[in-house]
């Protein structure tokens, strides 16, 4: 039977060419309408669109990150290169208001604010706390009761003086008796002058027993008195050091007792310690007129004067201290605040120099 030429016979009958004979795999879909398309040789033809379709995905995903890549590079080199930076460096330099006269002294020194009278009350006896009548911050009264100590064995002793003393007054009034009969028989020649002698010797030790008996009264009083703790002088109560059932002593403190009860100031008289340093004491002179800032309040500034020169140095430090005293402050001026005090070279003159003005740091 002779063989018929493939391209003679029908498409539906065509034997299925093996792509791998053109190098290539068929489409699995490529079929139209349920009919696979042929090349004239009698292989299937490709699905070249969706292969197109591909390749121009990938080639934007590609051309995506390779521009990203380049403005990455472009913002490091602007950024390290200096490119964004200032052609001129700025430095910024705090400024701040202050008095004229202020932005003349001669000197500032540092210093505390310190109470000139200052106590630390404590009780004259031993014993422990009962009753305490202030905290931080009461105004108290000289002479007020502050604290009382307990005084029960005080008071014992207060009643056994004051009855020692009765005994001796009724033996005195025997003495005065005794030494009157004795008088009377010695002008009348019925006793001897001995007798005599001896009444009146024990008159005389009777009157010393009293003595004695009221001194003793007195101690005991005294003692029951340094059992009440009360105010040296008009100030206020900076600390309190003890509380109720504690026991106080007069001596130091130790581990079993405290010492100060309360810590009291005049608050009338505080001034600033300032420690000036020896090469600038010529500048320094009693009577100046000073400016003091509190570091609390840096913006208030209080007038005051030089007060007096301690006269001794540290020559640890090598200053030597000055005590400035206020003219005028308020409450906010407490002890031991920090301060600043601004030695001024002339005095401030009334209605004058009173505006603050700006002043910059001359290094900027």
């Amino acid at each position: 039977m002779r063989s018929m030429p493939l391209t003679m016979l029908p498409k539906t009958l065509c034997k299925k060419v093996d792509a791998t004979q053109h190098g290539d795999l068929p489409l699995q879909n490529s079929t139209l309408g349920g009919i696979p398309k042929w090349r004239p040789d009698g292989s299937r033809f490709y699905h070249d669109s969706m292969k197109t379709d591909q390749i121009t995905r990938l080639q934007r995903i590609v051309l995506s990150l390779l521009v990203t890549a380049i403005l990455a590079l472009v913002g490091v080199f602007l950024i390290t290169g200096g490119a964004l930076r200032s052609a001129v460096p700025v430095h910024l330099t705090p400024a701040t208001m202050i008095s004229p006269v202020r932005s003349g002294a001669v000197l500032i020194a540092s210093g505390y604010v310190v109470a000139q009278r200052k106590a630390a009350v404590a009780s004259k006896g031993t014993g422990r706390l009962v009753y305490l009548g202030v905290v931080e911050g009461d105004r108290v009264r000289a002479g007020q009761v502050i604290a009382r100590i307990e005084d029960a064995d005080v008071k014992a002793q207060l009643a056994q003086a004051e009855a020692n003393l009765e005994v001796s007054r009724a033996d005195l009034r025997d003495a005065e008796n005794s030494l009157a009969r004795e008088r009377f028989l010695l002008d009348s020649g019925f006793t001897s002058r001995a007798s005599f002698d001896a009444a009146q010797a024990r008159y005389e030790r009777v009157k010393a027993g009293i003595a004695v008996a009221q001194a003793t009264v007195q101690a005991a009083q005294v003692a029951l008195e340094n059992t009440v703790i009360r105010a040296p002088f008009d100030g206020t109560v900076l600390t309190k050091n003890a509380d109720v059932g504690e026991v106080v002593a007069p001596l130091a403190a130790s581990a079993f007792s405290k010492s100060a009860v309360v810590t009291i100031a005049d608050l009338s008289s505080l001034e600033v310690e300032a420690d000036v340093a020896e090469s600038n004491l010529e500048a320094v002179g009693v009577g100046q007129q000073c400016e003091i800032v509190l570091d609390a309040f840096p913006d208030v500034r209080y007038p005051a004067r030089v007060a007096k020169i301690v006269p001794t140095a540290d020559r640890a430090k090598a200053t030597v201290q000055v005590k400035v005293a206020f003219r005028s402050y308020d409450s906010r001026v407490l002890p031991e605040m920090s301060a600043k005090v601004h030695f001024l070279p002339r005095p401030a003159k009334a209605g004058a120099d009173t505006a603050p003005v700006l002043v910059v740091p001359s290094s900027s």
